[in-house]
């Protein structure tokens, strides 16, 4: 199984709505792609008006997870609604072998 990781950085006021975003674009994708077994966010406040959100995708191999992400797979997906809330953004993921379930 894979774990493909992707962090970003929102003001903390603006977080819950960013979620909200966040479910209707990638989380929704993510879980309507054939293979997908499942997504969850993640969030933490930073301090100083920063919260980091994180999401994880879990997918059998990464023939899977090119199904949402096409060929290059390490390429973050944005969404043009992502832009007005996210202070800072990995342009990559990161994607996991998973040891045991």
């Amino acid at each position: 199984m894979i774990a493909r990781v992707w962090r970003g950085l929102v003001h903390s006021d603006k977080l819950d709505e960013y979620i909200d975003i966040v479910e209707e674009t990638g989380m929704d994708e993510y879980r309507r792609t054939p293979g997908n077994l499942g997504a969850q966010i993640l969030t933490r406040d930073l301090g100083e008006g920063r919260s980091e959100i994180v999401t994880i995708s879990w997918w059998p191999d990464l023939d899977h997870v090119r199904g949402f992400a096409g060929d290059d797979i390490e390429a973050a997906k944005y969404y043009p609604t992502d832009d007005p809330y996210l202070i800072d953004r990995d342009t990559t993921v990161v994607h996991y072998a998973v040891a045991s379930d």
